[in-house]
């Protein structure tokens, strides 16, 4: 029998107890791993062990590849109308929303973003983007194609059939969502695997999916590691589509793979390193705060124009000071510990580069605290663009300030850089602001702000920074195929 959670919480922020099984959830059922091996969820808090949910395999993975054709094949894809898979989508949405509080508290257990912050934005967020695929189920069509009067011909989007999805720990519940609502808005079975590092919201929304009624088999959730499960789906021959959300060097695997089992359709978002550009007219204020901001979009190359450089750093330096690093269920938290041993080292490795390569630390560039995975916040000054703390992905609290004179040079500074996920613009001038925008190469651009998402508006990246498009309805062409159909109303032969 797979292991049930039990868990108090009993913190300033949420009160209340959790129990739920922790099992692969494979048509309809949560079950142990055939293996009968565990993955332990440590709390990157403490480093202590929370629960132990159970660890998939390829042998699993076939078992929910099987699962989820069957439901393909009988009870979802074409056998199911769209207005049926919008309401069951919306009533999980509901679901979410009476399950708020716990599912932030879970998020914030195992992933270490404060309780505030996955309250306020990561499950609303999330249940918001249900609520949109979930209107999209029965709008998917096709169109009439003018041909000659002597043939009807029109196209139809068909549901792919079974989709494998891998999401990463950053945004373990949005990246949920982002991930199986478009998928079953269309018609599609899926097969996921969370991050091993926070697979509790995952699970944790099978079971509402259960309560809200969803057939056995159109969800399925195997939890475990990226080289065992991760690559069962991107090489599995009956999964027809894989959508990836990572690291860029995970990525290229993810595509190979792919491309060498059945040439599978592959969606991936990878990584970044933002440009976040505050011209002289900027409400300099406004740029600090919003500069505050940090995850995989996070504008972590800051090039501030000279006029204001001295004044935004002193501001930038002093906000960033007075940031409360410690228990994300304080009320007054607002960076909480980094994810895992391994990633912690990561971040760590890269300060240490950037001091060996002569950069100048303006600020933290420490451990924080004792014990779990904390670390100071992290400005770099004199720096050069061969450094890899300005090249390389740190996915830690680490920026770079650059002074930058150039009006003109300036995005060719900003574009300097293998990714393109997202960037910003701060200036009070609406025509610079615009023309700064479309010479930027990335997916996303934020102008006087940064990091603002909505279900309707498109994500993704140029470059490195992956391939299609997540979200609004340009998320749909990902898990459709387009057919033609020609009807011969009157040409003989």
């Amino acid at each position: 029998m797979p292991i049930v959670f039990t868990h108090e919480f009993n913190t300033p922020v949420y009160k209340g107890k959790v129990s739920f099984n922790t099992g692969l959830f494979i048509n309809g059922q949560f079950v142990d791993g055939l293996d009968g091996t565990t993955i332990d969820v440590v709390n990157p808090t403490d480093s202590k062990v929370i629960p132990s949910v159970s660890e998939g395999t390829q042998k699993d993975v076939d078992l929910a590849v099987d699962a989820a054709e069957k439901a393909f094949e009988t009870t979802w894809g074409l056998n199911c109308p769209g207005s049926k898979r919008g309401r069951l989508l919306s009533k999980l949405a509901s679901l979410m929303e009476e399950h708020t509080d716990e599912l932030a508290a879970l998020e914030t257990l195992d992933n270490g973003k404060t309780f505030n912050t996955a309250r306020s934005w990561d499950v609303p967020a999330a249940i918001t983007c249900v609520r949109y695929f979930a209107g999209w189920a029965d709008k998917i069509s096709g169109r009439v194609i003018e041909t000659t009067e002597e043939r009807f011909t029109y196209t139809r989007h068909e549901p792919i059939g079974v989709v494998g999805q891998i999401i990463p720990w950053n945004f373990p519940l949005l990246m949920f969502i982002w991930k199986i609502a478009p998928a079953l808005a269309t018609g599609n079975t899926v097969v996921l695997k969370p991050s091993e590092f926070t697979p509790l919201t995952a699970i944790r929304m099978c079971h509402l999916a259960q309560e809200a009624g969803f057939p056995p088999g159109i969800l399925n959730v195997v939890t475990g590691y990226g080289n065992t499960v991760g690559s069962a789906i991107s090489s599995h021959m009956r999964i027809h589509k894989v959508a990836f959300t990572g690291s860029t060097l995970v990525g290229r695997k993810i595509m190979e793979a792919a491309a060498n089992s059945n040439l599978k359709n592959v969606t991936l978002e990878l990584g970044g390193k933002s440009p976040n550009i505050i011209f002289n007219d900027a409400d300099l204020e406004q740029a600090v705060r919003w500069a505050m901001l940090g995850s995989c979009i996070a504008g972590s190359r800051i090039f501030v124009q000279e006029g204001i450089c001295d004044e935004f750093l002193k501001r930038f330096t002093e906000k960033s000071r007075s940031i409360k690093v410690g228990d994300p269920f304080a009320p007054d938290t607002f960076q909480g510990p980094q994810i895992s041993k391994i990633q912690y080292d990561r971040i760590m490795g890269y300060i240490d580069s950037g001091k060996k390569e002569g950069a100048k630390i303006h600020l933290g560039g420490e451990r924080h605290g004792s014990e779990g995975y904390f670390i100071q916040p992290t400005i770099f000054l004199d720096t050069n663009p061969d450094m890899r703390i300005v090249k390389e992905e740190i996915f830690g609290p680490v920026s770079v300030v650059i002074k930058f004179s150039d009006e003109e040079d300036i995005v060719r500074q900003a574009n300097d850089t293998v990714y393109g996920l997202a960037a910003a613009v701060f200036t009070k001038d609406v025509n610079r602001a615009i023309t700064t925008a479309h010479k930027l190469k990335a997916g996303s651009v934020w102008v006087n702000c940064y990091g603002l998402a909505d279900p309707n508006t498109p994500f993704g990246g140029f470059k490195q920074s992956g391939i299609g498009r997540e979200m609004g309805e340009y998320a749909l062409n990902n898990y459709t195929e387009v057919k033609s159909v020609n009807v011969n109303l009157g040409l003989k032969m």
